[in-house]
């Protein structure tokens, strides 16, 4: 009887054994669809925020990388006969120029929207944006080949503007200005550390940007090596140079390299180039802007070649 007793007694604790391990086992199970349900609950929740997100953003208006600012900017865009896909401008009062640029944009048949002033500085670019936004397709860049062929069009010697990795938008929309109204028929900038065209570029530039042959290439010095094969003379610019500019000859087939804003030309650039030359510093700053000294040698190059 005895044996017989512990043998019922060892079933009965086998048996609570089993049904904890069974009640463990189910309480792990609901936790882990609890921890799921919660996750899924989360990842639903999120999903449910990104969809509402994504449908208040085409609500909105949407942010343009390439448009153009500014009304002299503008003005001078619809003159060119360059497309636009739509032109913004602010409610209210139309004082000065705006006049003119409704005037263009209806005589272009462009699309013009008025908004509020909220919206719009919601929409611009830059600070200034003078109360118009004029939407565009993407800035065309050409190849080297077209600006050597403008040249040969007007029956002149090429004179190319090179730069060397300048960053700042707004001395790139400078020297593109300088170097419209000098002439230049062309400009090479690097697809790599380097401005490209934007809207603010299209505003400093007043619009010369759309006269502008612009070339974007992938190395500057096979650039380079590519003019000197065409025939041109490579002109560098370095503070290290023993030449000052107005005593050299610029007259003929032509390729200027502005350096970068702080750092100048690269070492291989410059050992491309045919020859370097400098502005006379006087004062106790040692450099210039990279807009001023491109404006101070490319118009010796002007003189040099039509005066």
């Amino acid at each position: 009887m005895a044996i017989e007793k512990k043998k019922e007694l060892r079933k009965k604790e086998s048996r609570r054994k089993e049904v904890r391990r069974q009640e463990e086992r189910r309480n792990f199970e609901r936790r882990e669809f609890d921890r799921g349900t919660l996750d899924r609950r989360k990842l639903d929740r999120r999903g449910t925020e990104r969809r509402k997100e994504i449908r208040r953003k085409d609500d909105e208006e949407p942010i343009f990388s390439d448009q153009v600012e500014g009304r002299n900017a503008v003005i001078e865009l619809l003159e060119s006969g360059k497309d636009i896909n739509k032109l913004y401008i602010t409610k209210g009062e139309k004082n000065g120029s705006i006049n003119k640029i409704i005037a263009l944009a209806k005589e272009n048949k462009v699309v013009i929207v008025e908004k509020e002033k909220k919206q719009m500085e919601e929409m611009a670019q830059t600070d200034n944006y003078q109360g118009v936004i004029a939407i565009v397709p993407p800035f065309e860049y050409c190849e080297i080949e077209d600006i050597l062929n403008y040249a040969k069009e007007r029956e002149e010697n090429p004179f190319v503007l090179i730069l060397d990795g300048i960053e700042d938008t707004h001395n790139l929309g400078a020297i593109i200005r300088t170097s419209e109204t000098a002439g230049v028929h062309g400009i090479i900038i690097p697809k790599r550390r380097a401005a490209s065209v934007n809207s603010t570029v299209s505003k400093v530039s007043c619009g010369a940007v759309e006269y502008m042959r612009i070339a974007r290439v992938s190395n500057i010095t096979d650039s380079i090596k590519k003019l000197k094969e065409e025939g041109l003379w490579i002109c560098g610019t370095s503070i290290s140079a023993e030449k000052y500019y107005f005593n050299q000859d610029l007259s003929g087939p032509l390729g200027i390299v502005i350096g970068n804003e702080g750092k100048g030309m690269s070492d291989l650039v410059e050992k491309n180039c045919d020859f370097l030359v400098k502005i006379p510093m006087m004062g106790k700053v040692e450099s210039l802007n990279a807009s001023v000294s491109t404006g101070i040698i490319v118009y010796e190059a002007l003189k040099q070649r039509k005066f």
